[in-house]
């Protein structure tokens, strides 16, 4: 597993092998990121990366942020719980040297706390939960309640199943890449 384009194109990202203690974790393929990303700079919704605060909510190896942080984004916030998985998110954040540039949250997705008045909202959402568990839903309404989500910001949301939208949140696009169905969403602002 790869960063594919940005400032980090081409740096090995550590992952779970076959039979490893974290081999639940799903990482999203080289192949499918690229046709995501490549959706995402297209045009259609703008530049939805170039400076923007984004959040990855089961952020797993932490690929999908770290893609976009190469790509040109501000600042990233990734969110596991898991503790292979926050294993290979330091890893990895570690191996891009962008510690100053991401936010580790060692959480459950699905209970955020409210950001605070410090915070900043996310404007370009990563959600990436276990398939088939509802988990996506509940983790996307504790954001909208927390408020870390900005006014009109873009949720990708890879699941297998349909998706079930939480009011205040809009249907843009969504493709299917074998098993995976990329849904992106948007806020209504």
């Amino acid at each position: 597993m790869r960063i594919i384009s940005g400032r980090f194109r081409g740096l090995a990202l550590a992952s779970v092998g076959k039979g490893d203690a974290g081999a639940h974790l799903r990482p999203t393929t080289d192949r499918v990121r690229e046709s995501l990303f490549s959706m995402l700079t297209g045009g259609r919704f703008g530049d939805p990366i170039e400076g923007a605060h984004v959040l990855d909510l089961f952020a797993g190896t932490g690929a999908l942020g770290l893609e976009a942080l190469s790509r040109g984004a501000a600042h990233v916030t990734l969110v596991d719980d898991g503790r292979k998985a926050l294993s290979l998110i330091r890893e990895n954040v570690t191996k891009c040297r962008c510690g100053d540039e991401v936010t580790v949250v060692s959480r459950d997705a699905t209970r955020l706390p409210p950001l605070g008045l410090n915070g900043t909202p996310h404007n370009l959402i990563f959600l990436d939960p276990p398939y088939g568990k509802t988990m996506g839903e509940k983790a996307l309404a504790a954001a909208l309640a927390g408020g870390w989500l900005a006014p009109d910001a873009l949720i990708v949301w890879e699941e297998n199943t349909e998706i079930t939208l939480p009011d205040g949140i809009e249907l843009l696009d969504a493709r299917r890449y074998g098993d995976t169905v990329i849904s992106i969403c948007e806020v209504a602002g």
